[in-house]
This record gives C-alpha cells, sequence and structure tokens, in this order.
C-alpha cells in the first residue's frame, strides 16, 4: 500500500456548513420580512369612515387626489364603509362615484321594462339596502365634488355625509 493515498485528503467530506450561503439566506429572510405580503396589514396610513346618503349606506369606490395629483382609490362596501390605505397626506380632495360607471348614474332600464319593481319584484327595497345607495353624480369628480379632507400619518376615521 503506498502512503500517499491514505494521506491525501478526500475532497467530498465537507467539513460543516457552507458559511458562503448562511448570508445569502438571512438577506432574502430580511427582504421578505420587510416586504410583506402587500395585503392590507401593511399599511402604515388610512383613512377608514362611512360613506352615507341622507342617512343611508352609499356603495361604490370613493378616490382621494392629494395636491401633487396622486390618486388612490377604494371600494365602499353596501354597508358604505371603506379603507384607503397609503393615502396622499396633506390636504386632499375627495370623489364617490357609483357602482355603475361615470357620473354614478343607475344603470339604464332594459328595454322592455316600464320600471324598476318589475326588474326587482317585491324585495325591491330590501335589494336596495343590501346593496347600498347610489351617491348622486356631483360627487364623481373630486375637483368638483366640494369634499376635501387633511390626511394626517397614521390611521384616521372620516364620515363623508352626502346630500341628494
Amino acid at each position: 500500500m503506498d502512503n500517499r493515498d491514505t494521506l491525501r485528503p478526500n475532497r467530498c467530506v465537507s467539513s460543516g456548513p457552507r458559511l458562503g450561503r448562511i448570508p445569502l439566506v438571512l438577506l432574502l429572510a430580511a427582504l421578505v420580512v420587510a416586504v410583506g405580503c402587500g395585503g392590507k396589514g401593511t399599511a402604515k396610513n388610512s383613512v377608514s369612515g362611512k360613506v352615507t346618503l341622507s342617512g343611508d349606506p352609499v356603495t361604490g369606490t370613493i378616490v382621494f387626489v392629494g395636491s401633487d395629483g396622486k390618486t388612490v382609490e377604494a371600494p365602499i362596501s353596501p354597508d358604505g364603509t371603506y379603507t384607503v390605505d397609503n393615502p396622499p397626506i396633506g390636504s386632499i380632495k375627495i370623489a364617490v362615484k357609483g357602482l355603475s360607471g361615470p357620473g354614478g348614474m343607475a344603470p339604464p332600464t332594459p328595454s322592455g321594462a316600464k320600471d324598476t319593481d318589475k326588474l326587482m319584484g317585491a324585495d325591491k327595497g330590501k335589494a336596495a339596502s343590501k346593496m347600498g345607495g347610489t351617491p348622486p353624480a356631483k360627487y364623481a369628480v373630486a375637483e368638483s365634488s366640494g369634499l376635501t379632507f387633511t390626511v394626517t400619518s397614521g390611521k384616521q376615521k372620516h364620515d363623508i355625509p352626502l346630500e341628494p
């Protein structure tokens, strides 16, 4: 037996974990924690409240427009509540749009139908209350709605009562 064979180091044996990969794994873990999943819970600043029309809930979309032109939209749920995450800080203008499209106009009545009573049946009132009301068209454009608010850092509450 040759002594050279027994003294040659085995190159396949590892002396422990590769230290070169540990910083990369830690960096990736830190990045995942810092970025998060992008869900609602990651917002540092938010404004929430309820939009009503003559005391009844309104549904649709709320739009915050900052003085720099930055626009942030959020849905208004059937009970009239909304939450705008990461709104522009400072003085903003607000628009409230209906679900049906531009200007918050109600959808057109299908041809051949005389009125909405026939379309919705006896439960018309119940269906409307579950859906929330439609905001008047005058609130659909932030620059002319007359709705304003000052957003500060953190979480704020701002209810928006609309008038017909």
